[in-house]
């Protein structure tokens, strides 16, 4: 039907409407596939091929809908077609029933220029400098699938870790790769505080619109740190709808934060539920073997020469959890060698981490949050129902502190984590008393005693 009333209304001939017709079903397959059936059907399924003007297809829009159809979906419905027909085709929307369409191809509007990007990443962050191993594998394979088809997997992607992991090295690939393949697609790469202020710096001057328009008219955004999001209720609002827009325009959505989304309990939970609604793909520390290709390759970057791997294989020993921390150590070797004039060797690497990166705990002699609970229960005669309760008397606030800051200190688990475990307290109480305990352990004779009688008692080196 489609083809009879394409040849007879628009003087196509049959040739030409059957190879129309078999490029926009192919198209429209694509789009339902990317963007999910409902928007399809809602948006997309309306729209109906004209004609191909040289390399630009000429579709067909509802007028109530064209500004809204061009607005949202005529970056993905460019980037659909040059996968299609190839890198230099293009897409033109026209209103139904304008003149234009059946008369003079030259009378169609021209396509819209190709979006740019703004905001590039990091150029030597790429992900041939990005060492692969099991703590970031898949959160690496998602990010590659997703520079490689922005829009076409995993959207969103969540990326979760503590910080120095690589979560901002990812984000920058991303970028460098996508702009890579197609530098007409609109890229931004900003941070949770980045777009706080520029919704804040929006308000104050009365340009909401623009601000808008800098977020939600592009192709993909790339947001690090998300978590900087919670507790600014008006901002999050803001992203919510930004979200919205660019998820049910088919648009691409990679976030990265220090916590998986369901420990950002102070953000609403209809965002928290949009960041699980894709892949959320967490990268942990790195083992030994891998601190030490990381090592490798920055050494060989940087063109260090070294005698042999011990100095590497001492620095990978001490810092342990940290890939940021791990390079600088590394620099900091270095440096020492150079300004000393002393040749780079185990002893002098050993001498210049022993006052940043002491030896660190027997990795066999483990302890969980329970334990350490039961030990400072004990210790300070209070059960444990006291010890997790709510009351804030000074009998059981420095006893909960301490196991709250030894906790964090003996058996590497995340704030949030250790929150739970004392009676679901927030991760921001969490690292409140560990800053306190902290503190008083380095300053008073009393709370230091009592920490190396706990790890005593618990079998561990004192922190």
């Amino acid at each position: 039907m489609m083809e009879a009333v394409l040849t007879r209304e628009k003087g196509i001939t049959p040739a030409v409407s059957s190879q129309l017709e078999h490029i926009w079903l192919r198209l429209s397959s694509d789009l339902s596939r990317t963007v999910g059936e409902p928007t399809y059907s809602i948006w997309l399924e309306p729209l109906r091929p004209v004609r191909i003007d040289g390399t630009v297809l000429v579709l067909e829009a509802p007028a109530h809908s064209l500004r809204w159809l061009r607005d949202r979906f005529g970056s993905l419905l460019a980037r659909s077609a040059r996968e299609l027909l190839g890198p230099d085709s293009g897409v033109t929307l026209l209103a139904a029933g304008d003149a234009s369409a059946a008369g003079d191809p030259a009378a169609a509007p021209a396509a819209p220029p190709l979006p740019t990007s703004d905001s590039l990443g990091n150029p030597k962050l790429t992900f041939e400098q990005f060492v692969i191993g099991d703590s970031n594998r898949l959160a690496h394979a998602a990010a590659l699938t997703v520079a490689e088809m922005p829009g076409g997997a995993y959207n969103p992607l969540f990326i979760c870790g503590p910080p120095g992991l690589g979560k901002t090295h990812l984000l920058s690939s991303i970028a460098n790769l996508i702009l890579l393949h197609d530098p007409s697609l609109r890229v931004r790469l900003t941070t949770g505080e980045a777009f706080t202020n520029a919704f804040v710096g929006a308000i104050a001057h009365g340009d909401t619109d623009a601000f808008k328009a800098r977020f939600r008219d592009i192709d993909v955004l790339l947001m690090d740190d998300v978590q900087f999001l919670q507790h600014k209720t008006r901002t999050e609002e803001e992203f919510f709808h930004t979200f919205n827009a660019l998820y049910d325009g088919g648009r691409q959505l990679v976030l990265t934060s220090d916590r998986p989304p369901a420990d950002l309990q102070a953000l609403e939970d209809r965002l928290r539920e949009r960041f699980q609604s894709g892949l959320v793909a967490d990268i942990s520390p790195p083992d030994m073997g891998m601190r030490m290709a990381i090592l490798r390759k920055r050494a060989q970057h940087d063109g260090i020469a070294l005698p042999d791997e011990r100095p590497l294989e001492l620095i990978a020993e001490r810092v342990q959890t940290n890939v940021r921390a791990l390079e600088g150590a590394l620099i900091r070797v270095v440096a020492y060698s150079s300004l000393t004039g002393r040749g780079l060797s185990a002893e002098l690497t050993a001498e210049v981490l022993a006052g940043l990166y002491p030896q660190a705990p027997n990795p066999h002699a483990t302890r969980t949050i329970a334990d350490v609970q039961t030990a400072t229960c004990a210790h300070f005669g209070i059960t444990r129902e006291e010890l997790l309760s709510a009351q804030r008397s000074a009998r059981l606030a420095w006893p909960r502190q301490l196991a709250m800051y030894l906790a964090r200190q003996l058996t590497g688990e995340s704030l949030p984590a250790i929150g739970r475990e004392f009676g679901g307290r927030d991760h921001t109480t969490v690292m409140h008393a560990c800053k306190r305990a902290g503190k008083r352990v380095a300053e008073e004779p009393d709370a230091r005693e009592a920490v190396e009688k706990l790890c005593e008692q618990l079998g561990l080196p004192t922190p």
